[in-house]
């Protein structure tokens, strides 16, 4: 008896494990932070947030449209919300009337156009590489090839910036067309399947990717672990990997210094240049999202559609 009831403490702190697993480590702080604020919410009003009565939920949801919460946000916290109870072992009916109905009529109120953040495109690309190159601050210039590498990467790759932060030694593999890059797993891939995405030479090494990185890995004398890294004191290469937050900061920075005004770009912007680019150069929609990795042509198609704005506008039949 004793050993059947150690075989089941075990089986459910296996099973704790597996939906602790069953989610990225990022997706749960998500969650987690989502529901924090809904708790304050809560705590400040006397209200229940755990479990929580549909009502509650709905009232939530209401308080955030009028701090003009994006619609996205709100389906995002909705979502944690049930996440949250589903894993304390709560039932919360998320489709009852009065959430589904109450977040119609804020959809329909407020609109459901997202203006997102600008896509870094081709000129933004050369003066951010050109700026890097003039800062003299960097005598030894290894700091300046790190970040040249990590935004012509991004940018030629499509990343999303936890997998261009994510990217080992181990995971490379260049050949004679360029490099092969393995992406362990992202944001679409919870199951860990992995993809590649292979990325070619540019014909100007200046802005060459590969070329890039290949100086970096020889000058940074990176043999394994990860590829892109923290400098400690003044510019001592660390062991430790770069956070997808410092990405964007340093992001920030270099648009700054290339006089690009950097308030509506964020990490995102690589990717979201890279989709633009290339939809703009005429790259359809399934060669676009073999690199991006995105499972739905939704965001992709909204790329084309951006970049085409003018390209098919009618007014360019007319001569004026």
């Amino acid at each position: 008896m004793n050993e059947l009831i150690t075989d089941i403490k075990a089986l459910h702190e296996e099973t704790l494990n597996n939906l602790k697993n069953s989610k990225a480590n990022n997706t749960i702080r998500a969650y987690k932070s989502d529901f924090r604020d809904f708790g304050g919410f809560c705590t400040k009003n006397g209200l229940k947030s755990l479990p929580a009565d549909p009502k509650v939920v709905s009232l939530y949801l209401t308080y955030l449209s009028t701090k003009d919460a994006k619609m996205s946000t709100l389906r995002r916290r909705l979502v944690s919300i049930g996440v949250i109870h589903r894993l304390k072992g709560h039932y919360l009916d998320m489709k009852h009337p009065i959430i589904i109905e109450n977040l119609m009529g804020i959809k329909r109120k407020k609109g459901s156009y997202q203006k997102g953040k600008k896509p870094i495109l081709i000129n933004h690309l050369k003066l951010m590489i050109d700026a890097i190159d003039k800062d003299i601050s960097d005598e030894t210039g290894i700091r300046k090839l790190r970040d040249k590498t990590i935004i012509l990467l991004g940018f030629a790759g499509g990343f999303r910036r936890i997998e261009l932060i994510s990217i080992d030694f181990e995971d490379l593999e260049f050949v004679s067309e360029g490099v092969k890059i393995f992406i362990r797993k992202s944001k679409t891939d919870q199951f860990g399947e992995g993809m590649i995405k292979g990325l070619p030479y540019f014909t100007n090494q200046k802005y060459c990717p590969v070329w890039h990185l290949k100086k970096w890995l020889e000058i940074s004398e990176i043999k394994s672990g990860p590829i892109f890294r923290r400098f400690s004191k003044g510019l001592n290469l660390g062991k430790n990997r770069l956070t997808d937050q410092s990405v964007a900061l340093f992001l920030k920075k270099h648009l700054s210094n290339a006089g690009i005004e950097n308030q509506n770009y964020s990490g995102h912007s690589l990717r979201s240049g890279f989709a633009t680019v290339t939809a703009e150069s005429g790259a359809d929609e399934r060669s676009i999202m073999a690199m991006t990795g995105h499972k739905t042509t939704q965001m992709v198609r909204r790329y084309i559609k951006e970049a085409n704005l003018f390209k098919n506008n009618a007014l360019n039949k007319i001569k004026i």
